[in-house]
């Protein structure tokens, strides 16, 4: 039997990642903003031997968010008193590199990763135009053609600064008064297109050397940037077939890059629905899928066109001639373009947008079946775990997780304290420290 095992992510979301599931009776409806219910969560997580705790971000709202995106956390605020609270499973939070300054986020992360022993993780985004200029720098916008080259030069800003101190730089002698070694003091002097950084960085490396780096674009641009990057990367494929083919390229364009192919995990995007039968499972899914009004999902799928009102276009003819509204340019709005060339009326369009059907759907076996059969194909390393509803997260963490257990697809410990290691993921060394 192969040592590989399955790593699993919790993507915890408040209210939930759609428009009604605050409505459910069983659900919380300030849960985004409730820190003792994210504790009881992650605590929960971390019982079930997860790997990651993942908090995902935005910069930019409007009446059309989701609930969730109205009133939540900011993630580096959330997963630092979350590290308080849990010993091993790890913590990654989304920044954007598009709109926050380098030697700050560096300097956030590394204070992570140092407080929580080695379990921090950062997933870099690219924002957009409306999510972050009519919020920060004084609303400069960011060229689309400019986010992954300006991404680039912060994610070396970034990895350099983390290396401002070599591991034993700091000797503290008390009978001497030397408190750290000069010559293992590193300063950056970064000079860029888009930055300029001298550091060294006011905090040493943890115990994982650093941060776990998470990416999630689809684009061209982007898979280049993750393959270069990334130590992970959140997929949101549609099929077994699509995630065996993007896992595979991104792996040979990390060769491409002088990396190993290892080096880089792939977390498909779950949702599962689990019931007793699979009629439990759908009635599951009705549930939340009913408590949406067709103003609630155009309000949603404006988002993917820019924000634009949607109401006023027919709803029950072919939408096709909505296809040049759509952005275009990431591998986000590829699912759209499809859905559109489909047929779809718009109607039909945005309700599935608005709570999208789970391939994942069934018993506990039906569904850890489905979980072993990509990850054996090679579709995934792990899976990045979004929970349905009030009840997905104690049905998956009761009901799943103990049959992958059973079937020596999943850790019955942790390996390590470390996120780095818990993933399989080797510890990088200093780019100044002698071989």
């Amino acid at each position: 039997m192969s040592d590989r095992k399955i790593k699993l992510a919790i993507n915890l979301r408040g209210v939930g990642g759609s428009m009604s599931e605050w409505r459910h009776p069983d659900a919380k409806a300030d849960a985004s903003i409730d820190f003792e219910l994210y504790k009881e969560w992650a605590q929960k997580a971390e019982a079930a031997l997860f790997d990651i705790l993942f908090i995902a971000d935005g910069l930019y709202i409007t009446e059309q968010s989701l609930p969730h995106f109205l009133n939540r956390f900011e993630p580096i605020t959330l997963l630092s008193a979350l590290a308080t609270v849990t010993k091993n499973i790890g913590l990654v939070g989304t920044v954007s590199s598009t709109y926050s300054d380098p030697f700050t986020i560096a300097r956030q992360f590394a204070s992570l990763d140092k407080m929580s022993g080695g379990r921090a993780g950062w997933n870099v985004v690219t924002s957009g135009l409306l999510d972050g200029a009519a919020n920060n720098f004084n609303g400069k916008q960011v060229h689309h053609d400019e986010k992954y080259e300006l991404a680039t030069e912060y994610l070396e800003i970034t990895k350099g600064l983390w290396d401002s101190w070599e591991d034993d730089a700091f000797v503290r002698d008390k009978e001497t008064g030397v408190f750290f070694d000069p010559a293992k003091m590193h300063t950056l002097n970064h000079e860029g297109k888009f930055f300029s950084v001298k550091g060294p960085l006011n905090i040493d490396r943890s115990p994982q050397g650093q941060p776990v780096i998470f990416q999630a674009g689809l684009s061209e641009p982007g898979r280049n940037f993750a393959a270069q990057f990334a130590n992970a990367i959140y997929a949101i494929p549609q099929t077994i077939e699509e995630s065996i083919a993007f896992r595979e390229d991104m792996r040979k364009r990390a060769a491409g890059f002088g990396r190993s192919a290892d080096d880089i995990l792939v977390f498909p995007n779950i949702s599962p629905v689990v019931g007793a039968t699979a009629e439990e499972a759908e009635q599951k899914y009705q549930e939340i899928a009913g408590l949406v009004t067709i103003e609630h999902a155009l309000n949603y799928t404006s988002r993917f066109f820019n924000h634009l009102d949607l109401s006023q276009f027919p709803l029950d003819e072919p939408a096709i001639n909505l296809l040049e509204l759509i952005p275009g340019q990431d591998g986000t709005f590829k699912y759209f373009t499809e859905e559109l060339q489909s047929g779809k009326t718009l109607r039909q369009l945005a309700l599935e947008a608005t709570t999208p059907r789970s391939p994942f759907m069934g018993t506990a076996e039906q569904i850890a079946d489905k979980l072993q059969a990509w990850f054996e194909a090679g579709a995934a390393d792990g899976f990045m775990f979004v929970p349905f509803g009030p009840f997905g997260l104690d049905d998956f963490l009761n009901e799943v997780v103990p049959i992958l257990q059973e079937r020596g697809l999943f850790r019955t410990a942790y390996e390590s304290s470390t996120l780095r290691e818990n993933l399989g993921l080797s510890i990088p060394k200093n780019r100044h420290a002698q071989s």
